[in-house]
């Protein structure tokens, strides 16, 4: 669900958590807690879902700006802290209420019938791709650094990010999904999760040609206007051995893989250096989490929307929530104690049930995300 954030807020923002403002035929919906790193909160996702709805029928307002405040980032994420307290607490019906709510307004932003241009400058990760992720026009940075990194707290990716991960070239899904890796602006466009590089100096541009465009100019034609050729991604160049051992079968066989790769005469040095860090960082990490989501983002190439992604994602999520001890522990190590010593159970793979993700896949959490 989400990329661990500092703590919130010391005192009540003088503000709204989310800016809504229209002028010019144009909606622009501004996240603004930037000490947090514009992290999400239930209030904010309902007040998202409000300037949707009332912009939605609104004949002044024909394009939405999802942006950030402050110069960190778009969104960091959700509130973790709060979903470890409501796990500990055994208040299941709390954490389906939020990510209820936050999975309908990622599915409500890829379906709107306005056009949502968001504008990824700086981090975006966890509950921020599931905003920008599914926008119809995605912006990003050289600030960028965009990744689903919830396996580091002993979780899996959510907000229809497996969606995104199952669609991106060769394994690369099964690469972020289980690595948590950052992309940069060229890799996020490369793997699927943006569609244009605009330096971070021409935003206010961007936005203000966005509010005063002349007819017949489309939105996509406008942000042209201000789009540059980044760089060359890293993950094309990394595919050459991403896509070798992430086709493995399990999360030992691609760890085994690495292994052999770290090895190959085929690789350059930087190359077999990376594999090898890659198979530390995957024994490093929660057996369970990881095993669930190799086994989300796979099947999630075979469903035929984002709404099915995110339905299998809630009953994931739930059955973390409601019966796994990895992800309070994985939240406390890195987020509440930064520790960065999670004591996992099971410890290691070779421990973990083999059926751990059927049965995860199977759990079925009442009520069902969509009636």
């Amino acid at each position: 669900m989400t990329e661990p954030t500092e703590p919130t807020d010391a005192a009540a923002p003088a503000e709204p958590p989310v800016l809504v403002r229209a002028s010019g035929g144009l909606g622009r919906l501004t996240l603004n807690r930037p000490r947090a790193i514009n992290a999400l909160d239930l209030d904010m996702i309902h007040l998202l879902h409000a300037a949707l709805d009332d912009w939605e029928h609104d004949t002044e307002v024909d394009l939405v700006v999802l942006d950030g405040a402050g110069e960190r980032g778009l969104c960091a994420g959700g509130d973790v802290r709060g979903l470890a307290e409501r796990v500990n607490g055994g208040l299941a019906d709390e954490s389906s209420v939020f990510f209820r709510d936050e999975y309908a307004l990622n599915a409500r932003i890829a379906e709107y019938p306005k056009p949502i241009v968001a504008l990824a400058d700086g981090i975006t990760m966890g509950g921020g791709i599931g905003l920008a992720g599914h926008s119809a026009i995605r912006i990003v940075t050289e600030r960028s650094k965009l990744a689903m990194p919830e396996t580091r707290i002993g979780f899996t990716p959510d907000v229809g990010g497996t969606w995104l991960l199952a669609h991106a070239p060769g394994r690369l899904g099964e690469y972020l999904g289980l690595t948590g890796a950052t992309m940069d602006a060229s890799d996020a466009i490369y793997a699927g999760f943006a569609d244009h590089f605009v330096p971070s100096d021409n935003l206010d541009g961007l936005r203000d040609a966005l509010e005063t465009r002349a007819d017949p100019s489309s939105p996509t034609e406008l942000v042209l206007l201000f789009d540059e050729t980044p760089p060359p991604p890293a993950l094309a160049e990394a595919r050459a051995w991403i896509d070798d051992a992430f086709a493995a079968d399990t999360v030992p066989g691609i760890i085994e893989r690495l292994r052999e790769l770290s090895d190959s005469r085929s690789l350059s040095e930087r190359q077999r250096d990376e594999t090898r860090a890659t198979a530390d960082l995957l024994g490093e990490l929660s057996p369970t989490g990881l095993a669930v989501t190799l086994a989300s983002v796979r099947r999630s190439r075979e469903l035929p929307g984002l709404r099915d992604a995110l339905a299998q994602e809630y009953g994931l999520v739930m059955w973390f929530a409601t019966s796994q001890p990895d992800l309070p522990e994985g939240i406390r190590a890195q987020v509440i104690d930064k520790d960065r010593s999670p004591r996992w159970q099971p410890a290691t793979l070779a421990d973990l049930d083999p059926q751990v993700a059927a049965s995860a896949l199977a759990f079925r959490h009442d009520p069902p995300l969509w009636d």
